[in-house]
């Protein structure tokens, strides 16, 4: 996947920046446009109770959202201009009301890069929703951690394999920038492939693309498979998640749980995810 269009989505200052300080250094090594995007809405209170809230608290609240969404650009545009990406970025906000999704203008760029979704009451419903952004834009999503600081691009990816459709398509998203890498480790859990694929599976297909990559196997126990996933990365010292998204509905993961939730909890490395 060439990269010369990221689209950055506001994850939220609980995110420290960390998904634009990395959304920048992609650009910077992909000579790619680099465009940030808020979505608005309107938070819980004003959704929920919108009749009970006298109309001097309403006009309050929406002006402390106008003033948040301001600084939010002035942050962006002061970022670009330091980083010389000025002629190279742009900002679009995307009004709550009647305009166009972001997942729709998602499905516009060659990746996603946002934070996890921010839980503070004060910027939740300005914060993109990584998970569903996967589900409904087609496209890559790249989910940096809260605070993520690097001094450059991973050098050493992990892929999350169970032979999926999500999983296969998280792969061939990320094989131009797994090309790059000077090391891939294929992790596998359980008994979730064949013994033998014919042809050679996954590892001859990374082979063929100049991957140097190596298999982990890890057998299935108590632990759940996030769990296993994130101990796996950890042990290899892997910088870079790829993995499927939702092989379950988004709904039962959200009411019990499920491996692409529990990944995007608390994130330790960015996580490059397809559905």
């Amino acid at each position: 996947m060439s990269l010369k269009s990221i689209l950055c989505a506001y994850g939220g200052e609980t995110s420290g920046g960390g998904e634009l300080r990395h959304a920048l250094r992609l650009a910077d090594h992909h000579g790619a446009h680099l465009t940030g995007v808020l979505r608005h809405g309107n938070d819980l209170l004003q959704s929920r109770h919108h009749a009970m809230i006298p109309h001097d608290l309403m006009k309050q609240l929406r002006n402390l959202d106008t003033d948040r969404i301001t600084e939010v650009k002035r942050k962006f545009a002061r970022t670009m201009e330091k980083s010389g990406m000025q002629d190279r970025s742009e900002f679009i906000s995307l009004e709550p009301e009647g305009g166009v999704r972001l997942s729709e203008l998602a499905r516009h760029y060659d990746l996603i890069v946002t934070g996890p979704h921010s839980g503070a009451t004060a910027e939740s419903h300005l914060s993109a929703n990584p998970d569903t952004l996967a589900l409904n834009s087609g496209r890559p999503v790249l989910v940096v951690p809260d605070g993520f600081e690097a001094e450059g691009l991973s050098r050493h990816a992990i892929i999350a394999w169970d032979g999926k459709k999500s999983a296969a398509r998280a792969l061939g998203d990320a094989m131009a920038t797994l090309e790059e890498k000077a090391k891939v480790t294929v992790l596998t859990i359980g008994k979730t492939l064949p013994a033998a694929m014919p042809g050679g599976g996954i590892m001859t297909l990374l082979e063929r693309h100049g991957i140097h990559a190596v298999s982990m196997h890890v057998d299935r126990d108590r632990r759940s498979i996030a769990r296993i996933i994130a101990e796996a990365a950890q042990k290899v010292g892997a910088e870079l998640l790829v993995m499927g998204a939702f092989e379950h509905s988004k709904f039962s993961q959200d009411i019990f749980g499920g491996v692409t939730h529990d990944i995007l909890k608390a994130p330790k490395i960015p996580v490059l995810m397809s559905h």
